[in-house]
């Protein structure tokens, strides 16, 4: 089941078009409520959804392929920001979920225009990107606190997480990754 090249494009563009109220939305939910983790500055978080967002939408479009490890590494990246924050393993995975309802609420109406084929062709492959995406998510998550772990003989240790300046110089590497693919377009 395939949708075509143009349906491809229209989606895309409908989820960028989307963007902006999407973040804005995602990232207040987030805001409100995780109270109880490590505070990371609004616009880090802005700009790690974006990313994420970025890659789902490129996932859907001509370069699907191209992305995907760069969506890997942005969802292991994810999972670490997220263990430095402060949040359990099942946050994480609620916080990518939203992601998903987010889409089904503003893309969602979008896909029951379009012929059944080619709108479940696009549900399953954007289903697919955000359970991979969750599942490394994950991975990235406990690979965090394993390093902890060491790094204290056992004992965590609030200092030795990532701190802002290597989340943002990741960022930049994996957003980099992304400028490089969609150059190419």
């Amino acid at each position: 089941m395939r949708a075509s090249h143009p349906t491809l494009l229209t989606v895309g563009r409908l989820m960028a078009e989307h963007r902006e109220v999407l973040i804005a939305e995602w990232a207040d939910w987030l805001m409100a409520r995780v109270s109880s983790a490590t505070p990371m500055p609004r616009p880090t978080v802005e700009r790690e959804l974006q990313l994420l967002y970025d890659l789902v939408v490129e996932s859907v479009g001509p370069l699907r392929r191209m992305v995907r490890e760069v969506w890997h590494h942005a969802c292991e990246h994810y999972g670490r920001f997220s263990a430095a924050r402060g949040l359990a393993a099942g946050e994480v995975v609620e916080e990518l979920q939203y992601l998903r309802e987010l889409l089904i609420r503003r893309v969602g109406p979008v896909l029951t225009g379009l012929r059944p084929r080619q709108a479940m062709a696009i549900i399953l492959r954007l289903s697919t990107t955000l359970d991979k995406g969750i599942a490394v998510a994950v991975a990235g998550y406990t690979d965090a606190l394993v390093a902890t772990l060491f790094t204290q003989s056992g004992v965590p240790a609030p200092d030795s997480a990532l701190d802002q300046h290597d989340i943002e110089k990741q960022l930049e590497q994996i957003e980099g990754e992304l400028a490089a693919l969609v150059k190419h377009r």
